[in-house]
């Protein structure tokens, strides 16, 4: 079903409030296999709210509108959607006695204008709304329906679990089953060209790129008649990616590298400790983000300055006059020093220059990881070319879950 959704308040537009609902809702209606075709955000306005609205029904047949239901004069989606399909309000006395109750309970009168939020379209199916005072509905002429929900995310979410959905899966003919692939170590214009027989020849399942902060994701979708069908067809194609770009595929089911990486560190019972220079603490905040982790999760120590290493770590006085502090040899003394200092099985190291500036043998992005695990020692080197300092934390963080999940296979 062909649908746009309708965000409705002037504080959207003044850019008061994030507008988190439109990203629920198309999530959850593409789970249900309603294709979203439109997003529209409209200010207090009737006459601006009918427009797009009878814009969006040449298009679409339905329209899920959140805000503009609550009791002053400038709430108008309900009256503005009975405008644009042909109703008229009445009184919905199941909806009246609800108010009332709610006012009872808060222990004061109901005032005149929340009268308002009672009024229902004669042929609305009505959602009652026990996380607010403003009830939601849906109303249809034809083939065409417009669903109305409360605008506060809290009840917006509830109306939607509770009413809404049930309602919409009771018309559903399709079934959209899809999985987000993640890469590691492969640009997206690369990941595209080797996947580009597939995406042009694609009709269902179909695939789609998208890039994100030094990483990238595959959408593996597909629409069928039921969810058994669509999930095979999904996996079918999940195996010809992995066929050509599987060496970069770290996650079949949209997880972090340091949700990855913590799976498999609690799952295999393996320590681990982490230090860290230009980073200053990024990796061991991100890993202490996985559930669990503490089971397996030693330490984390941040040692930027040349005192912290060689009184943390035993990095050598020599070491850091001869190479730098941001060098190899320092980065393998430091792993060295962390395991020496704590025993965990996997130690795992980074400095680097993060930038700007830097020198000309060693610019801005010149970072080394170490990673010691039972033993094997591995460096990986990395000249990223880029002077922007967070984005090269950013990157080297990434980089040293790449390196431990590579290296526990």
């Amino acid at each position: 079903m062909k649908t746009a959704l309708l965000s409705v308040g002037t504080e959207l537009l003044f850019g008061q409030i994030t507008n988190t609902n439109t990203v629920f809702l198309s999530q959850q209606l593409n789970l249900l296999g309603f294709d979203v075709l439109y997003h529209y955000t409209v200010g207090d306005n009737a006459g601006r709210l009918a427009e797009v609205m009878e814009r969006a029904l040449q298009d679409c047949d339905l329209i899920i509108t959140t805000g503009g239901l609550g009791p002053t004069e400038d709430d108008l989606t309900k009256e503005t959607a009975c405008q644009v399909l042909h109703d008229t309000l009445v009184m919905h006395e199941p909806s009246l006695e609800a108010l009332h109750e709610i006012a009872r309970k808060r222990g004061r009168a109901m005032t005149e204008n929340n009268l308002k939020q009672a009024m229902m379209p004669t042929r609305a199916v009505v959602f009652d709304n026990d996380a607010g005072s403003a009830p939601g509905m849906a109303l249809s002429e034809g083939e065409k329906t417009i669903i109305c929900m409360p605008g506060p995310p809290r009840e917006m979410k509830r109306m939607w679990e509770r009413r809404v959905k049930p309602y919409l899966e009771a018309r559903q003919n399709s079934v959209i089953y899809y999985k987000m692939l993640r890469f590691f170590g492969i640009g997206e214009s690369s990941l595209e060209t080797a996947l580009l027989d597939l995406i042009d020849n694609q009709t269902d399942p179909t695939l789609a790129t998208y890039a994100k902060e030094g990483e990238c994701t595959v959408r593996v979708a597909s629409k069928r008649t039921t969810l058994e069908e669509a999930s095979a067809a999904v996996e079918e194609m999940i195996t010809s990616v992995r066929e050509r770009v599987g060496e970069y595929l770290y996650s079949e089911n949209d997880e972090s590298l340091a949700e990855v990486v913590g799976r498999k560190l609690i799952d295999r019972g393996i320590t681990i400790s982490s230090c860290e220079s230009c980073t200053a603490g990024m990796f061991s905040a991100e890993l202490a983000g996985v559930p669990g982790i503490s089971a397996v999760f030693d330490r984390g120590i941040a040692t930027y300055t040349w005192k912290a290493k060689m009184e943390e770590l035993g990095v050598s006085l020599e070491t850091l006059e001869k190479y730098s502090a941001e060098s190899r040899q320092v980065c393998e003394e430091m792993v060295r020093g962390l395991f020496d200092k704590t025993g965990s099985r996997i130690c795992v190291s980074v400095t680097g220059v993060a930038g700007p500036g830097g020198t000309a043998d060693k610019p801005a992005g010149t970072i080394y990881i170490g990673c010691l695990f039972d033993g094997r020692l591995e460096i990986r080197e990395l000249r990223t070319g880029r002077d922007n300092r967070n984005w090269n934390r950013h990157y080297a963080m990434l980089h040293m879950f790449d390196l431990v999940n590579q290296m526990l296979g």
